[in-house]
């Protein structure tokens, strides 16, 4: 029984025609810039959401991180949400290989930063302090789709107070998917923004950053002092541009299946639906029962990120079919019925 994997977006595999254009894909030394599949892809993609320039880099870490070296120098700062991935789940790489202070900033429940709660932590223009360049937000998170209104009133925020603007975009096709608002129109507020392709999207690796022509120059030399500069990265952009052709309007399947799982969790004794967000569901169980859970959903052949916190999430995407969240609804009702197996 082929097993059901919830746990990420992350964990697709390639399907039998991506595979088929990786094989076929023509190839050259990306660090010369010689490598055609991986230049079509950069050019595709600034030119599909409307910028100078692009970099294809082996990950969205990377792609955020470089996006950040490129926008500040040493002792600046960046303003962020406290749970953004860009701050909360990159290994505080800023910090780290940037030397760029990050400034958490509380969300909102939609995952926007309170615009007065930004202007409130722009440092002054004084020694004692880091320099404030840029505001990074998260396209979507944690499932959200951030609106419009207040991405246009971001814009025009650090427009008015000379900060770069960066986009988190490693979901940018689930937000405009589920928005029916085009990704160009998305990103054309932002100075910079990335974009992951191994997610929904399917690819085995990749994401690209695009932005201004000297911004992807500065990111293209710190790609290559991170150790991020590929050679023969070819066959990994075509799969990238197939998935791109192929995979982006079926972001609606995974947002709908995503709603047929909650649904069908929801009604279940000792599950507490949170919510569900595109891609994504997010519910309460018992604290004390999710070993035993995790154990009883292994053994029904569903994997899920099983941590500490009641809080669980569970993420659709292109290898999770119909038959699949069916499978997964049965194995969370046999454990909270009493029994071992779905």
């Amino acid at each position: 029984m082929e097993p059901i994997d919830l746990r990420s977006d992350t964990v697709t595999r390639p399907t039998p025609a991506m595979r088929a254009a990786m094989v076929d894909a023509a190839v050259g030394d990306d660090v010369y810039g010689e490598d055609p599949s991986v230049n079509a892809l950069q050019r595709r993609l600034a030119d599909e959401l409307g910028f100078e320039a692009a970099l294809f880099v082996p990950t969205g870490t990377q792609s955020n991180l470089l996006a950040l070296m490129a926008h500040c120098e040493r002792g600046d700062e960046y303003l962020v949400g406290a749970d953004a991935h860009t701050y909360k789940f990159e290994g505080g790489g800023a910090a780290v290989l940037g030397s760029i202070q990050p400034q958490p900033i509380p969300q909102d429940a939609d995952g926007s930063l309170p615009l007065d709660k930004l202007a409130a932590a722009i440092k002054p223009v004084d020694p004692h302090f880091a320099r404030t360049r840029v505001l990074a937000l998260e396209n979507t998170w944690h499932g959200r789709v951030m609106s419009m209104d207040y991405i246009r009133a971001a814009r025009d925020f650090t427009h008015e107070r000379g900060l770069g603007f960066h986009l988190d975009g490693a979901r940018l096709f689930n937000a405009a998917v589920a928005s029916g608002v085009p990704a160009r129109e998305i990103a054309r507020h932002f100075d910079s923004v990335s974009v992951c392709l191994s997610k929904g999207l399917g690819a085995p690796v990749g994401s690209v950053l695009v932005g201004s022509a000297m911004l992807i120059d500065k990111a293209r030399r710190w790609r290559k002092v991170a150790g991020g500069g590929w050679r023969q990265a070819g066959m990994l952009a075509a799969a990238a541009s197939y998935a791109l052709d192929h995979h982006v309007a079926r972001l609606a399947d995974d947002h709908a299946r995503a709603a047929t799982l909650a649904a069908g969790l929801s009604d279940i004794p000792g599950i507490k639906l949170l919510g569900q967000f595109t891609n994504m569901v997010f519910i309460d169980v018992p604290a004390d029962r999710l070993r035993e859970l995790d154990v009883h959903l292994r053994e029904a052949g569903v994997r899920i990120s099983i941590g500490y916190l009641p809080t669980l999430r569970l993420v659709t995407h292109l290898d999770v079919d119909d038959e699949g969240v069916a499978r997964t609804v049965a194995a969370f009702r046999a454990f909270f019925a009493g029994g071992r197996r779905a």
